[in-house]
């Protein structure tokens, strides 16, 4: 293995300033697509033809964005590196029919989106951002990043159980935030005020994508500052590094002997089933254009997708010292210990032999250590865009991710040097 990388707070750094503006899908792919424009990259339209210019490329859809990078040269055929990821994270959701409240509240009606640690949105000052669709058919990002929504939890004098039985939450009636006082609740309130806040006109606004999230910036934990605690590194952990990695990989230019993609999806939490999500058909869509703009053939398509990797980076678990035995007595992975490579039998993620040999590789060559998961025998692990991606598109797919705590939670946990150890295996991966 080659000598370690030093760790770079820089990077670090820099993820959080990516997660504080991203508190959504939209807003993360924006602000991955504004570091590749800054490398170099140029957007292209799905409703464009595409030309067979080498560079950098991406595209944007909705909460989605994928990137790829053409060296000089490559044949149709040249195969694809693939580093996979997701933007959305579980949360509260605004209803289409926002403004509730009852005795004496104003609140905001939300539904629940994924598999959210509900408890850990309880108490805390919360912000609402989203995408505001307009009547000219154009769309707007808002962004209202101070304490304006609070989900308030029931006092315990009114709960004396709750201690000792545990804290059981409906979804429906114990999750709608309060944002203000008032008997006279009206259709139209909330909306009226995202469009003030973001200076439109009244009634400009005919949709909207909206979402709550904690206002708490991300921020170095513990006595020496090693740990990052922070929103939403499920999954921009990820999307934050593939995006950092594929901006180095295109520095090498005509170097790459593979086109380098970064692959950044939306829903997965909810099941992948869109046209934004890794089971809809953006990548393969992008994927063939981009051979067929080179002059290829389906021949061509068929070679470059056969000798194509994917590395699907999504965060998974380290082992929690208060809950040990939930986790396999032979695979307890450590925050700071290096990337993940997650494995599961029954497909639920998409890592076999081979596919450890690609990412062992990488490592090697980055002189990253890695860690190996799998899920206790009795307690069924989740899956990711991996096993997806590989049946959807017959790319051989590896299954990767950043060991942390609180998966889930508004606010997760991990060692602050391992998102630079990913994005060193990713740069090597990527540059083959």
């Amino acid at each position: 293995m080659s000598e370690p990388p030093r760790f770079d707070r820089g990077h670090t750094d820099d993820l959080m300033s990516f997660l504080a503006a991203s508190p959504t899908p939209y807003h993360a792919v924006a602000n991955a697509a504004e570091r590749l424009e800054k490398a170099g990259f140029r957007q292209v339209a799905e409703s464009d033809a595409w030309d067979a210019t080498a560079g950098g490329k991406y595209v944007l859809r909705g909460g989605a964005i994928i990137a790829w990078y053409v060296p000089e040269g490559a044949p149709a055929h040249a195969p694809f590196r693939i580093v996979g990821a997701h933007t959305d994270s579980p949360n509260l959701r605004v209803k289409p029919r926002p403004d509730s409240g009852a005795h004496g509240w104003r609140q905001v009606a939300v539904e629940i989106y994924g598999g959210p640690l509900l408890n850990s949105w309880l108490d805390r000052d919360l912000g609402l951002a989203g995408r505001l669709s307009l009547r000219d058919g154009s769309t707007r990002l808002v962004n209202v990043d101070r304490p304006l929504l609070r989900v308030p939890q029931l006092a315990i004098h009114l709960d004396r159980s709750v201690n000792a039985d545990g804290l059981k939450l409906d979804k429906q009636r114990h999750t709608q935030p309060v944002w203000g006082m008032g008997d006279d609740v009206r259709d139209g309130d909330l909306i009226a005020f995202l469009e003030e806040t973001a200076g439109l006109p009244s009634g400009e606004v005919t949709g909207w994508d909206l979402m709550v999230h904690s206002v708490e910036p991300p921020a170095y934990l513990g006595r020496d500052r090693e740990l990052v605690a922070g929103p939403r590194m499920d999954n921009l952990l990820s999307v934050h590094a593939g995006t950092a990695a594929l901006a180095a990989a295109a520095g090498r230019g005509s170097g790459l002997s593979r086109i380098p993609v970064l692959a950044a999806f939306d829903h997965e939490e909810n099941g992948s089933q869109s046209d934004t999500g890794a089971d809809g058909p953006l990548l393969g869509g992008v994927l063939e254009r981009s051979v067929f703009a080179r002059g290829g053939s389906y021949e061509d398509r068929a070679r470059a997708f056969a000798g194509s990797v994917c590395l699907s980076s999504d965060t998974g678990h380290a082992v929690h010292p208060n809950y040990a035995e939930r986790h396999d007595p032979t695979h307890h992975p450590r925050v700071d210990g290096g990337p993940l490579l997650k494995v599961n039998v029954n497909n639920r993620y998409a890592t076999d032999g081979s596919g450890r040999s690609v990412f062992a590789a990488a490592c090697e060559k980055a002189g990253v250590p890695f860690q190996s998961f799998v899920s206790n025998n009795a307690m069924p692990c989740g899956t990711t865009i991996g096993p997806i991606t590989a049946a959807r598109h017959g790319i051989r797919t590896v299954d990767i991710g950043v060991a942390i705590l609180s998966m889930h939670s508004a606010r997760e946990l991990c060692g602050a040097n391992d998102p630079f150890l990913l994005a060193n295996a990713l740069v090597a991966f990527l540059e083959d």
